[in-house]
């Protein structure tokens, strides 16, 4: 296997206490991010107020046990299928850290996503770096409260309807606001708004790198993930050194310097505030504004873009640039796989769940002298329609089933039926055992379900 590469831990800025004030920059990368931030907000932010056959199309019913997505509703029973996504999401980022390092921090993340909007607040308020900086510095005054209160207030806004967006995904969104307008939400709902509200305000407002850097534990494990081809965000340093300052017209050839004017801009955007040009570090979150920042110097000074860019440790080196190779590979298959198994599960999943309970007690004779068990039926109709069942048990010769045989089942909705079993004495060889119950449904061809428990009677 190829080695990982290693990640060099460096001082992200003089003092760990230190404040990071990210420049504003324009370029290709950040307007990709832009629509792709976009997309994701439209979604997190719409989806919750879709309907769908008169309900919340996405909702976690946590107190009905009941998860509706659009047109298909899962029970705790179906929690197996929870467990797959799960899987295919860990090995969707492994198989994206192979290809192209810290991808999904820099443009996916919840965490990154926010902190840049928090960000755009911040610079819309206060302004860019340096009026920023002085800002901080200066004494309190009428300005500077103005737009401290003006910022805060924008970031307070944004955690809130976050906030009120994410518990909508469990409690329905427009009962939800309704009662927060008119102050009688229950207690459980309002505690996680307020939960959520200041864990937004905290870690897009003011924790921001330092939950990427100190918190996050894949900053720190995507070196072993990442090899010498794989795509990360690197200096070449061949091509930039020696850097130094040069005077406007003054060719690279006459100063005996390379590409890079040292001008820093490609610390000054960095939302963690390293230095790219010290190499792949555990900070770097994978955002790409150096490489926006820097091509914008390279385009400025007539020099070729990509001083700082998307290449691999390999190329770098000399060697090729290679994409498709065994360990990516490994991934995509596995992956490919696990979400082909989850299709399958998903279309063959049962929309019809049976338990057999069997009541306490031994068993009984009745007035014709054969012996009667006791049992309750639970069924869980998982489809959007009402459906008809009909109940038959086997197992035993001359088994009789007393009780309710034909039942409808609307909906989402579980019924139980209690159901008598009897066998006549002679049929029994031995005191235990096991019988079927069987589920058909009236209006289609084949078995719907069925369950196995025990009959219970005297010894021979």
């Amino acid at each position: 296997m190829t080695n990982a590469i290693p990640l060099r831990n460096l001082p992200s800025h003089d003092s760990t206490n230190d404040k990071i004030y990210p420049r504003r920059f324009q370029g290709m990368f950040r307007r990709f991010r832009i629509a792709g931030s976009s997309f994701l907000f439209l979604l997190y932010f719409g989806t919750v107020w879709l309907n769908w056959n008169g309900r919340q199309a996405v909702l976690w019913d946590l107190s009905g046990k009941q998860f509706h997505i659009f047109g298909s509703t899962f029970w705790p029973q179906d929690l197996v299928l929870l467990s797959a996504i799960l899987i295919i999401c860990a090995f969707g980022l492994f198989f994206l850290t192979v290809a192209a390092g810290r991808f999904w921090c820099g443009y996916s993340c919840p965490q990154s996503v926010w902190t840049w909007l928090f960000l755009w607040v911040e610079r819309v308020t206060e302004g860019d770096r340096n009026r920023r900086r002085k800002l901080d510095q200066s004494s309190m005054s009428w300005f500077k409260l103005a737009r401290r209160a003006a910022k805060y207030s924008l970031w307070l806004l944004i955690s809130l309807i976050t906030a009120i967006t994410f518990v909508g995904y469990f409690t329905p969104i427009r009962p939800l606001i309704a009662d927060l307008a008119t102050l009688q939400t229950g207690g459980s709902a309002a505690f996680w708004v307020f939960f959520f509200t200041a864990a937004t305000y905290l870690n897009a407002g003011w924790l921001r790198e330092k939950v990427c850097v100190h918190m996050c534990p894949y900053g720190r494990f995507q070196s072993t993930m990442l090899d010498q081809d794989s795509l990360v965000i690197s200096y070449d340093a061949a091509r930039g050194e020696p850097r130094g300052h040069r005077k406007t017209g003054v060719g690279e050839t006459a100063v005996n310097l390379g590409d890079c004017i040292d001008c820093q801009m490609c610390v000054q955007v960095c939302p963690t505030g390293i230095d790219i040009r010290e190499g792949l570090q555990m900070e770097c979150i994978g955002c790409a504004a150096c490489i926006d920042a820097c091509d914008s110097i390279m385009e400025k000074i007539g020099a070729p873009t990509g001083l700082v860019r998307y290449t691999s440790e390999r190329e770098l080196g000399g060697g090729k640039l290679r994409i498709v190779r065994p360990r990516l590979i490994a991934y995509g298959g596995l992956l490919a796989v696990f979400i082909g198994l989850l299709a399958w599960a998903l279309a063959t999943r049962p929309l019809i769940d049976l338990d057999v309970t069997r009541d306490r007690g031994l068993y009984r004779f009745n007035a014709v002298g054969e012996i009667e068990n006791s049992y309750t039926l639970k069924l869980l109709n998982k489809a959007q329609q009402s459906r008809r069942f009909e109940v038959r048990a086997s197992g035993l010769e001359g088994l009789k089933l007393l009780g309710s045989t034909n039942i409808s089942a609307g909906a989402g909705e579980m019924i139980e039926i209690p159901v008598t079993v009897s066998v006549p004495q002679e049929s029994l060889q031995e005191p235990i055992t096991n019988i079927r119950f069987h589920l058909y449904e009236t209006d289609a061809e084949g078995e719907s379900s069925q369950k196995m428990t025990r009959f219970i009677g005297p010894a021979q």
